[in-house]
């Protein structure tokens, strides 16, 4: 009868060293990987057993790993690349991002700009390529909700009602172009609404998109400005100065849509970044950096 006796190994790494190579070297595969078990020839009974099945996998992971190239609205820039690192760490697959103005990113894409992925800062843009033909039919939903902030760095200059607005404290307040960026839309509502537009167009600075609105201010270029949330709390505490998160009511709701893009269609890793900006733990990722989600 034969035994079910396990022999013990020699008295080696080989076997053990063979299965954490095997895992380790999984992101980057070539010939030359197969060399350290070829050397441990030895160790061949118990490679087949364990470590051999383990290296199959994964080589089949990394094979099936994509990379995805995404246009990103520049109010969700900061988020992005905090979530970014989660993404190709559960995934497995990379990420590329472009960063600008919803409208610019708009224009880039009917001229052809090779993106698979859209994550606008309005709903409005993704529904209009969803209407020209240019995405991928229902793909689209909100990823996040954006939300409106008076920021300055200065910590005694916004008060928590933004009656600062009505004051002459301030030689410049800085907003995002509106034509391009929904979040200077945003703060122009806001503005009507106050019913102080008119009094302060004279000392309006306009950002090409709502980054650069955010740069205008961090540098002293304007005492405070009307920027997103995320930006604000992306920062250190001590750096975050005084800023009035803007009532709802004052501007149109900032619907943040995502959509996949026709380029994308036939590629796995875009459309795990559309499922995994739905998953539950990363909707309360998306919220503790400033945003709201939809349920």
């Amino acid at each position: 009868m034969k035994s079910n006796r396990v022999t013990p190994l020699p008295s080696t790494d080989c076997g053990l060293l063979s299965v954490r190579r095997a895992r380790e070297r999984s992101r980057s595969v070539s010939v030359a990987h197969a060399t350290p078990i070829a050397r441990n020839a030895h160790c061949l009974p118990f490679i087949r057993r364990g470590a051999l099945g383990a290296l199959f996998i994964a080589l089949s992971v990394s094979a099936s790993a994509g990379e995805v190239t995404v246009a990103v609205a520049s109010n969700f820039s900061a988020a992005f690349n905090k979530l970014a690192p989660d993404f190709e760490r559960s995934s497995g697959h990379k990420l590329t991002a472009s960063f600008g103005a919803t409208g610019k990113l708009y224009a880039q894409i009917r001229n052809g700009a090779p993106f698979d992925v859209l994550l606008a800062a309005d709903d409005e843009r993704p529904r209009r390529l969803e209407t020209e033909g240019v995405t991928v039919a229902g793909t689209r939903f909100t990823y996040a909700i954006g939300r409106l902030a008076l920021w300055s760095p200065d910590p005694k200059m916004v008060d928590a009602n933004g009656a600062v607005l009505k004051s002459d404290r301030f030689a410049h307040l800085a907003v995002a172009n509106a034509k391009t960026a929904p979040y200077g839309a945003a703060a122009e509502q806001t503005l009507r609404r106050l019913g102080v537009w008119e009094r302060l167009a004279s000392r309006l600075v306009r950002g090409e998109n709502v980054t650069q609105t955010f740069q205008f201010v961090s540098t002293g270029n304007a005492a405070l400005g009307f920027v997103a949330l995320a930006q604000v709390r992306a920062l250190a505490p001590a750096r975050q100065g005084s800023y009035w998160i803007v009532p709802a009511k004052l501007y149109k709701p900032l619907r943040q849509d995502a959509v996949l893009l026709k380029r994308g269609a036939d590629n796995a890793a875009a459309r795990a970044l559309l499922d995994y900006l739905r998953a539950p733990d990363v909707k309360s990722m998306i919220q503790d950096l400033g945003y709201l989600t939809l349920p």
